[in-house]
């Protein structure tokens, strides 16, 4: 792969089995204030595969323009700095953030700061931003070299995992003495269990499939672990479910299960996003959609920016160290790495206890 031309790997919206890999040359001339980043590696789990899948819903795509029709999958990695034109960023820098699945990236930074930056580009004025938000590696939370694979899996996630578990005590879980989530093996789920079991408020049960059963069991963070076919079994009791899989099916059992007693219903992920089905009246709740960013506004308002981050770092710390061992990392390099990794997520052939870590750059 030429250092002179840049490569973003694209899926057709309509059609996102469909994916290809567009070459152009590097942009020469950075505008003034600009800065080019070389990514260099990124995490891929199934929350990209929701980024997918929603993409025009919430505006996902719109974050790293592509040709009429094509989008540009968003990922959580590492970056650093090939060109600078703007006085307070230094070449050389490395970056954490939300980048394409490309081989460079041209920023606007904005709000400058000793721990990183926002990019201020015109197209993403109006996104949420906490996606636009670029931190230097040595001010990341919980960072060390030893780390960088279980940082870009986890961390994003991580975030939504915390916001969901805040979210529910701050609504005292809505009446629930369970909280049940489904796709129970994925990383945001496990995350949020984590959470939920330190608090000991509230059961915490794992909906799964037969074959990732033991790994989930094996967690340790959740209290009861169910595959989808014993939903029947789950004793009747207030409930509120957590969606991580999207699957229509499973969410109709489980409301016409519980009936009243379903007293909150929330989206969060799609991984099984062949599944879904239209909206339509369900007993309990109304099933909504959880978007993490609204959350987060709102404690950010409520704590100030200092104290959201002290809660959060101190839970990141805590799941760190009990992640370490969870998965095993999966690192590949080049195009077609990739695009396989990509497919596997999408028809959900990963296997629940690997973590891919993957760079365009061969």
């Amino acid at each position: 792969m030429s250092s002179q031309e840049q490569v973003d790997f694209v899926v057709d919206r309509s059609d996102l089995r469909r994916c290809q890999f567009v070459r152009a040359p590097l942009a020469g001339e950075l505008a003034a204030g600009s800065v080019q980043v070389r990514v260099d590696q990124f995490a891929f789990t199934a929350n990209n595969v929701t980024y997918a899948v929603a993409g025009d819903m919430m505006a996902y795509w719109n974050f790293f323009p592509a040709a009429a029709g094509w989008g540009r999958v968003p990922v959580w990695g590492f970056a650093d700095v090939l060109r600078s034109r703007h006085p307070g960023v230094e070449e050389g820098a490395r970056i954490f953030g939300y980048l394409p699945m490309s081989t460079h990236l041209t920023v606007q930074p904005d709000a400058v700061r000793g721990g990183g930056f926002v990019d201020g580009a015109p197209h993403r004025a109006g996104l949420p931003a906490i996606y636009n938000q670029y931190t230097l590696v040595t001010h990341e939370p919980g960072y060390s070299p030893d780390r960088v694979a279980q940082h870009a899996l986890f961390r994003p996630l991580f975030t939504t995992s915390f916001l969901l578990d805040d979210f529910l005590a701050d609504n005292a879980f809505f009446g629930a003495r369970s909280v049940i989530l489904s796709s129970a093996s994925s990383k945001t789920a496990f995350g949020l269990a984590f959470l939920l079991a330190q608090r000991k408020q509230v059961e915490v049960v794992g909906l799964t499939s037969k074959s990732n059963t033991d790994f989930v069991g094996k967690l340790g963070c959740y209290d009861r672990v169910v595959t989808y076919d014993q939903i029947a079994s789950l004793p009747k009791q207030p409930a509120a479910f957590v969606d991580m899989a999207g699957d229509g099916e499973v969410l109709r059992t489980l409301h016409q299960h519980f009936g009243a007693d379903m007293k909150h219903s929330c989206m969060v992920g799609v991984t099984h996003w062949e599944r879904r089905e239209p909206p339509q009246e369900l007993p309990g709740a109304t099933p909504t959609f959880f978007f993490a960013p609204t959350q987060l506004e709102k404690r950010m308002q409520e704590w100030g920016g200092a104290g959201f981050q002290q809660r959060y770092g101190e839970a990141w710390r805590r799941f760190l160290g009990f992640s370490a061992n969870a998965i095993h990392v999966v690192s590949e390099r080049g195009p077609a790495a990739v695009e396989r990794v990509y497919l596997a997520m999408l028809e959900g052939r990963a296997r629940p206890d690997e973590g891919h870590i993957l760079s365009l750059w061969a």
